[in-house]
């Protein structure tokens, strides 16, 4: 690969200040400073919203890839037995298919989607039956030599695998081999534990964690022969599972050791590093499959049992915050439109508790004021750019809408509906949607659309909700979050909304901005600084606002430019600027 300096040389640029328009891997001195600075990308491993499962299971056991998967087994609740079903996965969607012959929770798997094996279990007792898979059919095949639960299991197909640890109920260090035909017992582990994770395959495998008796944080490694002890996880627990391809390449999630967790770590063959959390807490043994790079985590407990599957991926770009102007006057809810060089703020609620009518320009480095709203109001919505805009909705002025050319706010026809607590998208003043608030209905669906002149009725959200928020434009708008700690998401195609794939975490009194397929979600309840990048299918978590703040406002075009302000925040008035994908400039300091 190229490098920088092979391209550009070794002279280093003086700059008073940033260097602008910096490309990954450039060196500059800041002459205010008085310091070396670089940029580098910033990637990451992050968790997405993958399709939900047919079934909410937990102790249930996974095989194969990210984008083609196997879930079997499991418990549903309470029921003292388990599950025969297995399903499918897609990349997408899962889909059920032909079940195990015996239903049982806390077993272990190993493989493919097209050639897996399912091995021990409870009933209970503990079991020590072995299923084989096909790629259609489930088939009896010769049991396990000690029948037993909560152990772990490695393997690359049906004809390969290996099982070790485990319940009885006594605990085992008990390691048996799969050759396509029968189990061999081999050498044991060193420390015996149940409910331990595992991964890797029948000559390269990794146990991790469980309970020997007490809590654990033992890895051993397995070379085909013999088991070693290696560094320990960073954090004991049990009831984890993990993917990977071999003893050097390993993801471990989920667990207790106390409450649900949604922790994640990483092996790389010498230590474990704690990497991005899980988005749902997920206990009692959830599913797996795929690898330390590309892999899948479903099912388990959150509470209550969980459908949710996530998507894990590395070298991911992932934005970042950067603080901005501040605002001339500190508010909260407070409407925006425009883009993060060019964006408009204005009504919301200032320190005094005052209703304001307020409005500002903000040109990419600071706020200007500049002509007030017609009536003051807070918790309204607004739509369009820094030149065409519009306002609507909003307490003390519940179905006002106003228009703005650049330099004049002017009153034209009102909401058909007048609510507060709402969400908009659009792209100028001619153009607009509104969708949901309160009070009239409370938590409302109605959406209504406006041609420059009018407003009209077109169809409901499918949930009604409040505090919510919007992206988008008049034929193809985005809602998500609301009242309740909604993680509802809503595509609008001009006629009708249709629910994708939700929030990782539910919040209302959240910011948007984007478009229908380029997103960002931030902030929100409990003054939250999470943020969420939507690419046109999933949501995907990406770094946090400096500021955690609700009642905020948002601009920009897209997931990788935006500008959030406002809200119930320390400092008040404080303005961020997102940039993705992320490049981040360092300081290079010297001893």
């Amino acid at each position: 690969m190229t490098t920088y300096k092979e391209i550009n040389g070794t002279a280093v640029q003086n700059y008073a200040g940033d260097l602008p328009g910096a490309v990954d891997g450039q060196l500059w001195y800041n002459s205010t400073a008085t310091n070396f600075k670089f940029q580098y990308g910033a990637t990451a491993g992050v968790w997405a919203t993958g399709g939900n499962l047919n079934t909410a299971k937990q102790y249930l056991a996974g095989a194969g890839t990210q984008t083609a998967a196997l879930a079997f087994g499991g418990t549903q609740g309470a029921a003292p037995y388990g599950t025969n079903a297995t399903e499918t996965y897609n990349g997408t969607n899962w889909t059920e298919v032909n079940n195990l012959n015996i239903g049982r929770n806390s077993l272990m798997g190993s493989g493919t989607q097209t050639s897996a094996l399912a091995f021990g279990g409870t009933l209970p007792p503990a079991y020590n039956f072995t299923e084989s898979w096909n790629g259609t059919n489930w088939t009896e095949v010769a049991d396990l030599n000690t029948g037993r639960y909560r152990g772990g299991g490695a393997g690359a197909s049906n004809t390969s695998a290996l099982i070790f640890g485990g319940a009885t109920p006594t605990i085992q260090a008990i390691t048996e081999l799969w050759n396509g035909s029968s189990w061999t017992e081999v050498n044991d582990l060193n420390t015996a534990r149940g409910n331990i994770g595992g991964a890797g395959t029948q000559t390269s495998a990794l146990a991790f964690g469980g309970q020997a008796p007490g809590t654990s944080a033992l890895t051993e490694t397995w070379n085909g022969t013999n088991w070693t002890e290696v560094a320990d996880l960073n954090v004991a627990r049990y009831n984890l599972s993990g993917t990977g391809d071999s003893n050097t390449a390993i993801l471990a999630f989920g667990g207790e050791g106390g409450p649900s967790t949604s922790l994640a770590e990483s092996w790389n063959g010498t230590a474990w590093t704690v990497v991005s959390n899980t988005n749902v807490a997920k206990a009692n043994r959830p599913g797996g499959a795929g690898t330390n790079t590309a892999a899948l985590a479903f099912g388990g407990e959150g509470p209550p049992d969980l459908t949710a599957t996530e998507e894990w991926n590395t070298g991911v770009a992932v934005g970042a915050w950067s603080t901005g102007g501040d605002l001339n006057t500190a508010r909260r809810a407070l409407a925006g439109c425009g883009t993060q060089t060019a964006a408009l703020a204005f009504g919301g609620e200032n320190s005094n508790f005052s209703e304001i009518a307020l409005t500002e320009a903000y040109d990419g480095t600071s706020w200007t004021e500049v002509n007030d709203l017609n009536t003051a109001r807070q918790y309204l919505t607004g739509a369009g750019a820094q030149t065409s805009a519009l306002a609507f909705g909003g307490v003390s002025g519940l179905a006002v809408t106003e228009t703005w050319n650049g330099t004049n706010w002017t009153e034209v026809n009102d909401l058909n509906t007048g609510r507060h607590f709402l969400a908009g998208a659009g792209a100028s003043n001619t153009a607009a949607l509104a969708f949901g608030g309160t009070p009239a209905p409370l938590k409302g669906a109605l959406t209504e659309n406006w041609n420059g002149t009018n407003w009209t009725e077109v169809n409901d959200l499918n949930t009604a909700r409040q505090s919510l928020a919007g992206t988008g434009t008049n034929t193809a708008a985005l809602a998500f979050g609301g009242a309740g700690s909604s993680a509802l998401t809503e595509l609008w195609n001009g006629t009708n909304w249709t629910e994708v794939n939700d929030l990782n975490t539910g919040r209302d009194r959240l910011a948007g901005a984007g478009t229908n397929t380029s997103a960002l979600a931030f902030g929100g309840t409990g003054s939250s600084a999470l943020t969420e990048s939507w690419n046109g299918t999933n949501w995907i978590n990406t770094n946090n606002l400096n500021t955690g703040r609700e009642t905020l406002a948002g601009a920009g075009t897209n997931n990788t430019s935006a500008l959030a302000f406002g809200g119930q925040t320390s400092p008040p008035g404080a303005t961020e600027e997102f940039t993705d994908p992320g490049t981040i400039i360092k300081t290079i300091t010297t001893s």
